[in-house]
């Protein structure tokens, strides 16, 4: 694509952007309102696209904007949506307070934290990892963590959660008296108590699903150990500063505390807790336009290896019988009219959050919430009311 040509665009299609109201219309606009409102979300990366017709963003804005409506905006919601076709903003809103106390209201460039969406990234950063050649999917975690107790663990069996490691936040229980309830918890913290305890798995490796955040914490050890950089630093390398993800960081909880967007319960701040420092399984904070990017770059071959992504799109627990199933760091749900929906959805303090990405038709569905709510998780409905029929 021509630089100048592609620069021109984008900025004018900017600059339509903030001249005009967000994607969110009457019934009484036209197809010409909608170009106008229209806006595109671009990567650094080569991408085969259709093109997005007007009439196509013109009927489905209408569509998602009921949706939204009935289902997830209702009184009360604080978070931000979007969805995007191609990079096209179809739809997007902003609602709610980033900080109630200075009346700080959420917009396009407030970071919400992702909660266990976080896990898509980090397992994305690892097949980068990959294909790089610096780890492979079957290599043993003791390769990378010498003094890990389990020796059949593998990468792979952390990414789709088969490891049968113990959940930190069972650790307490399990340690009892000897817990300190006091201390901020880093990943290397958990790593040691997993080494000094060797506390019992759950189950033998690569035999039962068990969906385990300590998991993607010893993955983020990994990362860490094979770029010879922080988790934070390595996710900015590998995956926020190529992609041009600007709003989107690593939550540091002795750097950032005081300044990210705010976490709430029925309009009261959610306390911190000693596990709010750790990092891989959550903790990254970021926005929809900016997931929006990455959702874009896995289609780009400059950007991952085509064949080494798709295997994050395949399940490993056999329960698709029951409609659902896990990869690499992604769900996967059979839907009501036939399709299987890949997705991951997430919840930590009064965060929640739900990343869609519809692989058939390259849309990119995206809601998060800084206050506790259930609505965050009906954009699996809405892909089912976009394609009602099986095809």
């Amino acid at each position: 694509m021509n630089l100048k040509f592609f620069t021109t665009s984008f900025f004018t299609f900017i600059l339509f952007y903030f001249s005009s109201p967000k994607l969110s219309f009457e019934d009484s606009k036209s197809k010409d309102d909608v170009k106008k409102d229209s806006a595109i979300i671009s990567i650094p990366y080569s991408l085969k696209f259709g093109k997005v017709s007007d009439s196509f963003i013109f009927e489905k804005n209408k569509q998602i904007d009921s949706f939204y409506s009935k289902k997830i905006g209702t009184p009360g919601f604080y978070g931000s949506f979007i969805v995007a076709k191609n990079g096209h903003i179809i739809y997007e809103k902003y609602q709610g307070m980033a900080n109630l106390k200075l009346q700080k209201t959420l917009n396009e460039n407030s970071a919400l934290h992702l909660a266990s969406v976080s896990k898509v990234l980090t397992a994305t950063a690892i097949l980068k990892l990959v294909e790089n050649d610096n780890i492979m999917l079957d290599q043993k975690v003791t390769d990378w963590l010498p003094n890990f107790p389990y020796k059949s663990t593998t990468i792979r069996t952390l990414l789709n959660h088969r490891s049968g490691l113990q959940h930190y936040s069972r650790f307490p229980e399990l340690m009892k008296k000897n817990w300190n309830r006091k201390k901020i918890l880093s990943n290397k913290d958990i790593y040691e108590l997993i080494v000094k305890n060797k506390f019992r798995l759950l189950s033998p490796d690569n035999t039962r699903f068990d969906y385990c955040n300590t998991n993607y914490v010893m993955l983020a050890l990994i990362i860490e150990k094979a770029t010879g950089l922080s988790y934070g630093e390595a996710m900015k390398e590998l995956i926020f500063k190529p992609l041009d993800m600007k709003n989107t960081f690593v939550f540091d909880y002795f750097r950032d505390k005081d300044t990210v967007s705010m976490s709430y319960r029925n309009n009261r701040p959610n306390p911190w807790d000693q596990f709010d420092n750790l990092n891989g399984d959550k903790n990254i904070y970021s926005t929809p336009r900016d997931l929006v990017k990455f959702d874009l770059a896995t289609y780009s071959s400059e950007f991952i290896n085509q064949n080494l992504m798709k295997e994050a799109y395949v399940g490993y627990t056999s329960n698709m019988k029951l409609g659902k199933d896990y990869g690499l760091g992604m769900r996967m749900k059979k839907l009501a009219n036939g399709e299987t929906q890949v997705y991951h959805n997430g919840w930590w303090h009064g965060n929640t959050s739900s990343f869609v990405p519809v692989k058939k038709d390259t849309i990119s569905i995206i809601c998060l919430s800084n206050k506790y709510s259930n609505n965050t998780y009906e954009t699996l409905k809405l892909v089912e009311s976009l394609y009602p029929q099986t095809k």
